[in-house]
């Protein structure tokens, strides 16, 4: 066996003798160095910080109407159980005087998304980012995700999927705006063939 260079390894190796495994075993042996990697690409969110990440991205425009980047896909892992959820997470906000460049927005996404996580840190985190960087007259962000631990252990629903939501601004006080955001979430890409 290799020596081992990161301090997850030999947790991984404890764990799986725990369990009853060999890790010295063909199928195990590099087990230990790929889970520390796994792990480490996992919960790079840690290691950013959201506001400088986006700060170099943030133009002065005249532009008031909402912006929506939907349908952007996360993964992450749930810190209850240590088991993926993954989904989809929705951003709208009504500019300020300032925009973001919209690749930035499912950066963020991932920032939070590649930290231990529960749903709903996750969207408010997106959310009150947004709000803090951009001050604007609004914020909505809706995230939709199946989580393993629901399927494969518990209940075991493989059905049940789970949505949240961190509203703010505009979208919070004006039930029209907030109805707007909701159609524009259903209208679908297929809908421009």
């Amino acid at each position: 066996m290799s020596e081992m260079s990161d301090p997850i390894e030999p947790l991984v190796t404890s764990l799986l003798k725990e369990i009853g495994e060999d890790p010295g075993r063909g199928g195990l042996e590099r087990t230990p160095s790929r889970v520390a990697r796994s792990l480490r690409y996992f919960t790079t969110g840690y290691d950013q910080d959201p506001k400088e990440v986006l700060n170099g991205a943030l133009f002065e425009v005249s532009y008031d109407e909402m912006v929506i980047v939907k349908d952007i896909e996360f993964y992450s892992l749930c810190e209850h159980h240590l088991l993926p959820f993954f989904g989809r997470v929705h951003v709208a906000y009504i500019p300020n005087g300032k925009v973001l460049g919209l690749s930035k927005i499912p950066r963020l996404v991932e920032i939070f998304a590649r930290r231990l996580q529960v749903q709903e840190r996750m969207t408010v985190n997106i959310a009150e980012t947004l709000e803090q960087l951009l001050e604007p007259k609004g914020v909505a962000v809706v995230a939709e995700a199946i989580h393993l631990c629901m399927m494969m252990r518990g209940v075991r629903q493989q059905n049940a999927s789970a949505t949240t939501s961190s509203i703010h601004g505009q979208f919070q006080k004006d039930p029209k705006t907030r109805a707007e955001f909701m159609d524009l979430l259903r209208f679908r890409r297929d809908s421009f063939a």
